[in-house]
């Protein structure tokens, strides 16, 4: 997960976006105002008021399939473990990583087959994994949010690994290397449809209850290197003061019309998204949080998440506020105030992101090592209205949970299962 109200539109919104949200027209829509107003035109918020979720990434194999290439029969019996465990936990979430890196869990005929599930690209495993997760946690009484990665093609920089029919393939000069990695360039209109509709496609075909974004828009900076986007911000970037705003908006036509189309398919459907915890410090902007962090969403990753919030784009915001009580930098007992005052107001949901992660890590500040941090994180929370609930990074550790950190949580807020 990087580093570490149900909104409805009014009968006529749905129609009237249709001719609004193009690959080419998205910004003229923008600048006229019809895209925001479309988007903020809603009623009847109002989710639930407990969320308890686990996120399970499949990047990597961080969380499931424990490895690529097991049967299909052993990769369904680890997803539904986890799904077990979830229920066990008196969690009532499952945030599902079902496009990690451009690639899909799903029978998808925008991108191949993750490479996660079998080790090789393209290669179909037997099953559909979301549509098995979708089933198998609602059986369970939970909900299924479908985690997507807009923009991260791979953990490498070389196209030839791609499999032949891979759109970064098919379009090279969509992709952007940087870091080590290969991603999609955001300033490209043609692309930003593109990963709108390979995510989309999911919310079409499948019952989840949610579509999910995780912290990674423009890349985290790498010392030394350029993200090379030159090209597109000389052919998009006119009106703009400076490229960092035109990066901006990039990633707001990318939430805004997101969050349109998904109204356009099932209004009930939630859309959240998961950013790095710090928006900006107070030293660079007085609306900022009183913290000192090495890394701000709004001049590093060209992602505005508190206008996201203050504007109404979202159902829910779940910033990952991955730190203890009392850290220097950037302290839980700061920014949870913070993105509540935010979020006050506005209709979205506040959910914290929790380090389940760093309990019991010995790398990590001795405030880790003690099994009640995590407990005293919701305590904290508690105490304030916009927050509507938790998420834990990750599954593996819901599972494991080293020193009992997640038993506590369990013990001391969650008495019962709620739906």
């Amino acid at each position: 997960m990087g580093r570490i109200t149900r909104r409805g539109f009014v009968t006529g919104t749905a129609g009237a976006l249709s001719g609004l949200i193009t690959a080419g027209g998205a910004a003229a829509a923008d600048r006229d105002g019809a895209l925001e107003q479309a988007v903020r035109t809603v009623a009847g918020r109002g989710r639930r008021r407990d969320f308890r979720g686990v996120w399970v990434a499949t990047v990597t194999n961080r969380d499931w399939p424990s490895r690529p290439g097991l049967p299909a029969e052993a990769q369904r019996a680890e997803l539904l473990a986890h799904l077990d465990k979830a229920v066990e936990r008196r969690l009532n979430t499952v945030v599902l990583q079902v496009r990690p890196t451009a690639d899909a869990l799903w029978p998808s005929p925008y991108e191949p087959w993750s490479q996660w599930l079998t080790g090789t690209q393209g290669q179909d495993p037997g099953w559909d994994p979301l549509g098995t997760a979708v089933h198998e946690a609602h059986r369970r009484g939970l909900e299924l949010h479908a985690w997507f990665n807009p923009y991260r093609i791979a953990n490498h920089t070389d196209l030839s690994r791609l499999v032949p029919t891979h759109p970064a393939r098919v379009h090279p000069d969509w992709a952007v290397p940087y870091g080590g990695k290969l991603y999609y360039n955001p300033g490209m209109p043609e692309v930003r449809r593109f990963v709108e509709d390979a995510m989309l496609d999911a919310v079409r075909r499948y019952g989840i209850d949610g579509v999910h974004w995780d912290d990674y828009f423009y890349p985290y900076p790498v010392a030394g290197e350029t993200f090379d986007d030159d090209e597109a911000y000389e052919r998009y970037g006119d009106g703009f003061p400076d490229r960092a705003a035109w990066r901006r908006n990039n990633i707001d036509l990318l939430v805004r019309e997101t969050a349109a189309r998904i109204k356009r398919i099932n209004r009930r459907l939630a859309f959240g998204i998961s950013p790095f915890g710090v928006w900006r410090n107070k030293a660079s902007d007085p609306r900022g949080s009183a913290t000192t962090a090495g890394v701000q969403t709004y001049d590093d990753l060209h992602a505005d998440t508190r206008t996201w919030v203050r504007e109404g784009w979202l159902d829910y915001i779940c910033p990952q506020v991955y730190w203890n009580i009392g850290f220097t930098a950037a302290d839980y007992a700061v920014l949870v105030p913070w993105w509540d005052a935010v979020a006050r107001g506005t209709g979205v949901d506040l959910y914290i992101g929790e380090a389940l992660y760093k309990a019991g890590d010995p790398a990590q500040p001795a405030a880790w090592q003690d099994p009640a941090e995590l407990s005293r994180h919701l305590t904290l929370a508690g105490r304030y209205a916009s927050v509507r609930g938790h998420c834990f990074f990750a599954a593996k550790e819901v599972t494991e949970d080293r020193i009992g950190a997640m038993a506590r949580v369990v013990a001391d807020h969650y008495p019962r299962r709620t739906r």
